[in-house]
């Protein structure tokens, strides 16, 4: 059962910020949500019970980046959500962009539990422009200041 109109996207790289993400299952279960990652071995399982769109990982290489770019606007394109939940890394950047200025979905950042003592790249870029940026350790909000929130972990 559906409780709001509401579509999320979620999104992130595969392993562990793929793990972490769908930790949060009893927070998306109930609205119309989809995933956005890498091909890899855990994700194709995943999307077997799952609505699963996979993006290319840029990897810092140019070429690769125009691929995800043009990915991520035909998904947004296609599925247009209100939200958009991401976990970082870099494959997410595009389609958090696009969401948030095309679209004026609502971006929410999670940083990821493995960022303790440093800020991971996603996390510096889309700062900014995130609604809502959520660390998993105190010691993390203080590298990113008061706009960041801690709540704990995500398991």
């Amino acid at each position: 059962m559906q409780v709001i109109d509401m579509k999320i996207c979620l999104i992130c790289s595969s392993g562990g910020h793929f793990t972490e993400l769908t930790q949060l299952e009893e927070a998306y279960k109930d609205y119309d949500h989809f995933f956005v990652t890498i091909k890899k071995p855990d994700t194709e399982e995943f999307s077997l019970k799952e609505k699963v769109f996979f993006v290319k990982d840029p990897k810092r290489n140019p070429f690769k980046l125009m691929k995800n770019i043009i990915q991520s606007f035909s998904i947004l394109l296609k599925e247009r959500p209100n939200v958009i939940i991401s976990l970082g890394a870099g494959v997410t950047i595009p389609i958090c962009f696009f969401g948030k200025f095309f679209l004026k979905s609502e971006l929410i950042f999670i940083e990821s539990f493995a960022r303790v003592k440093s800020k991971s790249i996603a996390g510096k870029i889309l700062y900014p422009i995130s609604d809502l940026f959520l660390v998993q350790w105190e010691e993390t909000k203080k590298l990113y200041g008061n706009r960041a929130k801690y709540y704990g972990g995500i398991y």
